[in-house]
């Protein structure tokens, strides 16, 4: 796999490339992860064409540019990367967390440049309101989306890659990819991006902009205009019943397969589970 960085919006993207072909799948991670996420999943995925593992703007091995770090600036920098390396044909988006997010929402905006997706862990539906959240949830991310001490518990005690990354694996990280994941953020400045990611969560209603999207991305998932194949782990964390709930009632041409145990960072559990369900699932799509 080569890496690769590429100029979008004054900053640059880091990415890391692997394979050719006519079509292109690009792999998006979410929150804290990078491009690292995809390095067991990517390398399988080459007799599919062209592979690109994108860094997302101030993450990994990106760009630290002076931003808000919103979803609307990552879904900027997103369109910007697309333009730059794949400028004609359709593209395979495939994300996890957020990364699953921002691979609907490009659909929704761009269904002419997206030939299908696949999702893993992403936030499906907006949380109407607080009381549909957990007594754990309501106190933790309480806690997050206080201003001042959010920013405590995320930047200063480095909270996502030090707890939340290590308990949403089922197996023990290496020294080596411990340290892989946290390389790209060595100060309390560089994990600002991580800790605005907190605040774009939908819950009643807010953000705006954000739950704006959701609800669009709802309704591309609901009216099968994307060939989509939504990826699960057992028991999941994001998506879980409820969330499958919904696509089944909803999105009933959405393709969903379980990949085995494991709860939020479904790549690292279940690499091979993940690969396997999109070799073999893409080559079914009709094309044109």
């Amino acid at each position: 796999m080569t890496p690769g960085r590429v100029q979008v919006l004054g900053s640059e993207l880091a990415y890391v490339e692997s394979g050719t072909g006519p079509r292109t799948i690009v792999l998006l991670h979410g929150n804290p992860t990078s491009s690292y996420l995809w390095r067991h999943v990517q390398p399988q995925l080459v007799p599919l064409g062209r592979c690109l593992a994108l860094d997302l703007v101030g993450m990994g091995a990106s760009g630290k540019p002076d931003l808000a770090y919103t979803f609307a600036d990552h879904a900027a920098h997103l369109t910007g990367f697309l333009d730059a390396l794949v400028p004609d044909g359709e593209v395979v988006l495939v994300g996890h967390d957020w990364g699953a997010v921002l691979a609907l929402d490009h659909a929704a905006r761009h269904p002419d440049r997206v030939f299908a997706l696949v999702l893993c862990e992403g936030h499906l539906v907006p949380i109407e309101s607080w009381d549909d959240t957990d007594d754990g949830f309501r106190d933790l991310f309480g806690r997050l989306r206080t201003p001042g001490l959010g920013e405590q518990i995320v930047m200063r005690d480095n909270f996502f890659l030090e707890q939340v990354l290590p308990g949403g694996i089922t197996h023990r990280l290496s020294d080596e990819d411990r340290s892989a994941y946290l390389a790209p953020y060595p100060r309390e400045e560089d994990r600002f991006p991580i800790w605005q990611w907190v605040q774009q969560i939908p819950i009643g209603g807010e953000p705006a902009d954000v739950d704006a999207v959701v609800r669009a991305n709802q309704a591309l998932l609901a009216s099968g205009g994307v060939p989509t194949l939504l990826l699960h782990g057992e028991p999941g964390a994001v998506v879980g019943e409820a969330q499958l709930d919904w696509v089944r009632r909803h999105a009933s041409a959405v393709t969903v397969r379980s990949v085995g145990p494991g709860t939020h960072f479904l790549p690292e559990d279940q690499p091979d589970a993940i690969a396997a369900e999109i070799l073999a699932w893409l080559p079914t799509l009709s094309v044109g």
